[in-house]
């Protein structure tokens, strides 16, 4: 039996409004998250998605492009957020509105 070069599974995956895209991938050992980018073929895909300024993360924390992946590791793509949510909150407390929590009346 030969022996075969260790190898990682790993997922990719983007998120739209519309859809979510999961790339699964086999990639060599020490694979770097923007290897696992490259082999994904989103950003070519997704012209938005830019492997040098964009935001990317392992299980949900920020990760650099040459952070090195371990097996089933989920490298997640980040869009740029389309409100600032404490901007949000702001307005939402100047026009009166009131946020509840556990979605309850408020009523105790």
């Amino acid at each position: 039996m030969a022996d075969s070069a260790p190898s990682i599974h790993v997922e990719v995956v983007y998120a739209r409004p519309e859809r979510q895209e999961l790339i699964q991938l086999t990639l060599p050992a020490g694979a770097t998250l923007q290897q696992a980018l490259e082999a994904s073929g989103l950003p070519r895909k997704h012209p938005e998605i830019d492997p040098a300024k964009g935001r990317f993360g392992v299980f949900s924390k920020l990760a650099r492009p040459d952070t090195v992946l371990r097996d089933r590791d989920r490298v997640e793509i980040y869009r740029p957020l389309i409100a600032d949510p404490k901007e949000v909150r702001k307005q939402r407390a100047a026009e009166g509105k009131v946020m509840k929590k556990g979605g309850g009346t408020g009523e105790e």
